[in-house]
This record gives C-alpha cells, structure tokens and sequence, in this order.
C-alpha cells in the first residue's frame, strides 16, 4: 500500500505552485476501471432459448459422445456462447502442445479434490472430433481426477476450437517457470505450421513474447539450458517474424543456433573463471553482461538480432578472465544460474 508522507513542519509557510488541469481529451496516465455494471449482460440475459446452430451441433455432439448437457449459457463479459457438460473422462486429453506434468503439482491437487470429495473447478475443452477434446488449461486437474478413478469430468466446451492456442493466457492453474512457458509456445507454432498458412506475427498474443520461439527451440535441443541468462536480452532484440509459420520457424532454429553459440563461449568463459577460484551464482550472468554491446542502449533503437548475437560471441570467445578482479565480480548482479 502506498504511503503519504507527512510534510516537515516549518515556521514560514511553504510557497505552493498550483497543477494545470490536463487539456481536454488528455488521458490520465493511470489505469481506468470501468463503471460497476456498466459492462457485459445482465443475469436473465445470460439464458438464451435460442442458442445459433453451431453450439445446437456442440450440444449434439456432446451427447453422441455419451456426454451430458448441464447447461448451455452465454458468458457475463462477452456473450460468448459456451456448453457446461459432463464428458466420460477418457475422452479428455491436454492439448499436446502444453507444457509437461508437474508431479507434484498433480499428487497435491489429487490429494485435495479426494479430501473434500468435490470437483468444483471445471477443465475448458474444445471438442476435436468423434470423441475426443482437448484441454488447454485442466491438464494437472485432468490427471487427479484419473488418478481417483473418476468416469467423468465437468468441462466448459467452447465451440471455436482456437481457443486451444491460448495457453498461456488460460493456464492458470501453476505459474510457468521460463522453461515451460518456452516450450509450450514453440510447441504450438510447430502444431500450427503444419496447418495454418498465416504469419508468426498473426499470433502474437497465442505466442506473448517473440523470444519465447527462440528460447523454445533452445530448450529443445538443450533441456538444460539456463535460458534465464539471456532473456532479458533476447526481449530487447528478438522480434516477431511477418512470415508463415512453417518458414519462421527455420529462421527461428538459426536465432536458436546463435544463442547456443554464445552459450557455448559463455560456458568457457565461466570455467575459466571457476578455474581461477571465482565461485558465484551470478557467474554466467557476470560474462554476459560484460559482452552485452547494448546494455547502455535506451529504448527499442537496438541492433538487429544477429548483428548483436554474432558481436557477444566473437567478445565471449575472446573473454580474458585473467582480467577480472574479486571487486568486479561483487558489484556484479543479475539472476542465478537456472
């Protein structure tokens, strides 16, 4: 909570200058909420007798599928058509572009839902084919409940499967770490070039970040890989390619070749220093800032990706540790080795 100071008391009063009021038209640099109940529907309107025919034919299909119906509403924000229903579990998997199992993010809430004896939290699922949907956000929920030995699900199925590809807005079940978050986006660009003629740039909100693509493919080939030390870097250089899918993702396999490369030259570097008695968690972090070429840059007026990439691994091949003092390495800070 923000604190006010209180003013020093003092004897002659303190000379005050009155603020301008901003010109008309000018937004106000903090955020506006809307007004209470001035957004969305209201609570008769969220039932609809009249539902449009492709969530009739969801509702059809549900129960082809052996599942049931709970009810068919529209939401209170955007009036999106959704379908609470019933579906026999075995016919729910996670989308396979999402992010590993945690196991013990699972035997919690497996431990959880059997204590209470409720499942009050309902997965979101698209409908895929005869049979078979998916679920973008209920994976860890999704595998207690097949670990109790449930023989159903309650989901909310939405009728535009798209929503599948916004992971990472929906999952909020556990906070991302950096490396799943990577590999879930990579994940979904590879699903989608096989399917979907349109550009890396058309995805930027499914996608979030651009070095997300890089980092993914980085993890992919090294799951090892302290992506941590060169994010902050790849967010001020990296950038969303206005290509089609399946060909940015070959340009995103040489922005990943790079990284590696620095990695790489990074790695010795770090051993050169260990091999002189330095032992420090920020050692990696150390080597990239002192090769970093736009750490005094300000703004987005950055070089372009490879440009950058190809300067920091020709000065990391080069980096001398004999050079480097305890006193630098102190005033050194940044995130610890992953």
């Amino acid at each position: 909570m923000a604190t006010k100071n209180a003013a020093d008391s003092a004897e002659k009063p303190k000379k005050t200058t009155k603020r301008a009021a901003p010109a008309s038209g000018t937004s106000s640099r903090r955020k506006k909420t809307a007004e209470p109940g001035s957004r969305g529907l209201r609570a008769p309107d969220l039932q609809d007798d009249a539902p449009p025919a492709d969530v009739a034919e969801l509702t059809r299909a549900i129960e082809d599928d052996g599942g049931a119906v709970l009810g068919v509403y529209r939401d209170p924000l955007g009036g999106h058509w959704q379908v609470l229903a019933g579906l026999p579990i075995e016919q729910v998997a996670p989308t396979p572009f999402q992010r590993d199992l945690s196991e013990a993010h699972a035997n919690r809430l497996t431990r959880v839902i059997d204590k209470i004896g409720r499942f009050l939290d309902p997965v979101i699922a698209m409908r895929q084919g005869e049979r078979s949907y998916w679920t973008p956000n209920g994976n860890h929920r999704l595998a207690a409940m097949n670990r109790l030995g449930a023989r159903a699900i309650v989901a909310l199925v939405l009728p535009d499967p798209a929503v599948a590809y916004k992971i990472l807005a929906l999952n909020t079940e556990k906070a991302h770490a950096l490396r799943e978050k990577a590999l879930e986006v990579i994940r979904m660009a590879r699903s989608l070039a096989g399917s979907d003629g349109r550009t890396e740039n058309d995805f930027a909100l499914e996608f979030e970040e651009p070095a997300l693509l890089t980092l993914g493919v980085c993890y992919e080939g090294r799951p090892r890989f302290a992506g941590g030390a060169y994010s902050a870097l790849l967010n001020r250089v990296d950038t969303f390619i206005d290509e089609p899918i399946a060909h940015a993702l070959e340009i995103r396999a040489e922005r990943a070749r790079r990284v590696l490369a620095l990695e790489d030259a990074v790695a010795e570097a770090v051993a050169a220093l260990k091999a002189r008695g330095f032992e420090s968690p920020y050692l990696r972090a150390f080597v990239v800032a002192r090769v970093n070429p736009i750490r005094f840059y300000k703004g987005s007026n950055v070089p372009p990706f490879d440009a950058t990439f190809d300067k920091m691994i020709a000065s990391a091949r080069a980096f001398d540790a004999a050079r480097v003092n305890a006193a630098q390495l102190a005033r050194a800070s940044g995130p610890p080795e992953e």
